[in-house]
């Protein structure tokens, strides 16, 4: 049983709707379906994939607190105009580093959520 690919990323948040806004409005996903579960949320989609799963939190202690002991990024692919996206970020005052690998014609974008989940952009070019 090989590992296919990352599935979801799951982060729990004392600012729900302004996550949902940030994660639609930067980076293009889409909140869709999702399960009625007892608590809080909101799931949003990378086309038909739904890519991070939000979980509304009223102790601000608990958001993010294992993000930054554990974990120092996820990635997403993305295809497109890097370009267009970098102006996307620019036009929005999203603070942003870009760096790239050239071997793998790869150009990164870090960016941080309103909850400060460092996130990469990946475009990979030809």
């Amino acid at each position: 049983m090989p590992i296919e690919r990352l599935d979801h990323v799951n982060l729990r948040t004392t600012r729900l709707a302004e996550m949902i806004q940030w994660y639609e409005e930067i980076l293009g996903l889409s909140a869709g379906v999702r399960p009625a579960f007892s608590m809080d949320g909101a799931w949003l989609y990378a086309g038909d994939v739904a890519a991070v799963h939000l979980v509304a939190v009223e102790d601000d202690g608990a958001a993010g607190s294992e993000t930054a002991l554990k974990l120092e990024h996820f990635a997403f692919r993305a295809s497109g105009d890097a370009e267009a996206f970098q102006d996307r970020l620019q036009q929005r005052g999203v603070a942003y580093r870009r760096s790239g690998i050239e071997e793998m014609h790869l150009s990164a974008f870090n960016v941080w959520d309103p909850d400060g989940n460092h996130i990469h952009i990946d475009f990979v070019g030809e």
